[in-house]
């Protein structure tokens, strides 16, 4: 259902507010760099911090402005299941195409508790859903045997797979076929995922690589291992670098270089430090990402 790159988007804030203008900016160039489609109110949009009203004024916002050109996918997650369902009915009213599902943080539910948690959400909506499982932020870690029961219910579609586990999405593969669709969470092993029977990749990188992680991603499915392994090579500092420091500050950061708003986040997240804006512009640099005059100079 869905392949390629997806961009988790970032949440561009001005005076401490959504800053509309930029958004747009952004998102437009998403488009037009050929990305796959795109993530708006994920962890990487700062959703934790957003309020109910900027957070479905965000997703509505996207939706607008894409106009049915990729698809996007709404994020709803929330470790209250009632708030999940809530914000996932609102998505799904504004016409997202889908929604991504984070497995419920602090809460620590078990497999079971997880299954019920989905279960519930699926059948309150009528709105494909992608699970999302990130150990790392959440502690808690839906095993192959949980998907494996969810998948059984028909709008389950997919999961982004953020375990770092390259064996889990061959396991899965095999158990589900190619028809339950698996998206890397994780840039920097991207193409390996795909090697592991992955459909593509909900990208950080790509709020400020759009169009090199589409051309990786195209090179892939083209089987032209010569392009996707020289995208691969050029996008590899950049996915280190904007995960020096907690995301999304150095990727806002970025983006911010590429003039796409502020590298402002919320509290309790704090600007990139001084170490990692260095390493955000020799990652840019190095990809060939940052503006530069006719003499080869970057603009400042």
């Amino acid at each position: 259902m869905f392949k390629g790159s997806i961009t988790a988007l970032i949440t561009p804030f001005k005076n401490n507010s959504v800053d509309d203008d930029a958004y747009e900016k952004l998102v437009e160039w998403q488009i037009d760099s050929g990305t796959h489609g795109l993530v708006p109110c994920g962890t990487t949009g700062e959703s934790p911090t957003l309020s109910h009203d900027e957070h479905h004024a965000v997703i509505e916002k996207c939706i607008k402005i894409v106009a049915g050109r990729v698809p996007v996918i709404a994020g709803t997650g929330s470790n209250s299941t009632q708030e999940a369902i809530s914000l996932t009915l609102h998505a799904q009213n504004a016409g997202a195409d889908a929604a991504l599902v984070v497995t419920p943080y602090y809460n620590k539910p078990s497999q079971d508790g997880l299954y019920q948690h989905y279960k519930a959400l699926h059948d309150a909506t009528n709105i494909p859903i992608v699970l999302y499982n990130i150990p790392g932020r959440c502690i808690v870690d839906m095993t192959i045997d949980t998907m494996c029961k969810l998948a059984e219910l028909p709008r389950i579609v997919g999961v982004k797979d953020a375990t770092g586990d390259l064996g889990r999405p061959l396991m899965l593969k095999n158990r589900l076929g190619d028809s339950f669709c698996q998206l890397s969470g994780n840039d920097d092993t991207a193409t390996a995922f795909l090697a592991q029977g992955g459909h593509g990749c909900i990208s950080v990188t790509s709020n400020v690589a759009p169009a090199l992680c589409a051309q990786m991603q195209e090179a892939w499915q083209k089987a032209d291992m010569v392009a996707m392994a020289k995208a691969r090579d050029l996008l590899a500092p950049l996915h280190k670098a904007l995960f020096m420091e907690p995301s999304p500050a150095p990727v806002k950061y970025a983006a911010s270089l590429l003039g796409f708003g502020t590298d402002s986040v919320r509290l309790p997240l704090v600007p990139a430090s001084t170490a990692a804006r260095k390493a955000v512009e020799e990652a840019l640099a190095f990809a060939a990402l940052l503006p530069q005059d006719a003499n080869g100079k970057r603009v400042a």
